[in-house]
């Protein structure tokens, strides 16, 4: 029995999000030979609160995302029938989470497209997973140096909103983001997570709890 049967809050959830299968813009997988596009998964599990599971990525020379805070994803790659399978492969390399096995698609947030024409993806599409609240055991991969799950009523806080300055390749620049101790979610995952929190129906996940 699939999470949308067993806890009202995915229900409610899916009913905010688009459907994760349609992307009129995807080509059949024999044309995506060049395809420079990326997909996420942002990860709710099934605690009270509900959590989304944030990485911070570990540091590599000429990784333009090194060492940032991030959700699972990566590369669309040749052996991905599409970006909804790329966001499940790369979240069970990077972190050991099997979304085929223990995931419920909820749906899909609108593609980000990144605003440097410097980095090398072109879009990255965002899916969203329920998973149970006992399917948490990360075992994140050489790309990732911590894992942290994160209560969604925290990132809602007005008091995490804020700034960061962020300095690279000779310039420094603000930019709005989400703080979470010692660390700053900005950026492209901030956009998505930003779309995600203006869609996200507190009040009525709220009831449900009650």
């Amino acid at each position: 029995m699939g999470l949308l049967s067993i806890d009202p809050r995915f229900r409610v959830l899916h009913d905010r999000l688009e459907p994760p299968g349609e992307d009129p813009r995807e080509e059949p997988a024999e044309h995506q030979t060049e395809r420079m596009e990326a997909a996420v998964a942002m990860i709710i599990r099934a605690t009270t609160p509900l959590e989304m599971l944030l990485i911070k990525r570990a540091t590599f020379e000429g990784d333009p995302w090194s060492g940032h805070m991030a959700l699972p994803g990566g590369r669309w790659d040749r052996s991905d029938a599409g970006l909804m399978e790329t966001s499940i492969r790369e979240t069970r390399e990077e972190t050991g989470i099997d979304l085929s096995a223990v995931g419920t698609p909820l749906g899909r947030l609108p593609d980000v497209n990144p605003a440097s024409p410097g980095l090398p993806i072109t879009r990255i599409a965002p899916f969203v997973f329920g998973v149970p609240f006992d399917a948490g055991i990360v075992s994140p991969n050489h790309e990732v140096e911590t894992a942290h799950w994160v209560p969604i009523d925290r990132l809602r806080n007005p008091d995490t909103a804020t700034s960061v300055r962020i300095h690279f390749s000779g310039f420094s620049k603000t930019f709005p983001s989400y703080a979470l101790g010692d660390e700053h979610v900005w950026g492209l995952t901030h956009r998505i997570l930003t779309a995600f929190l203006e869609r996200y129906p507190a009040a009525d996940i709220r009831d449900t709890e009650r």
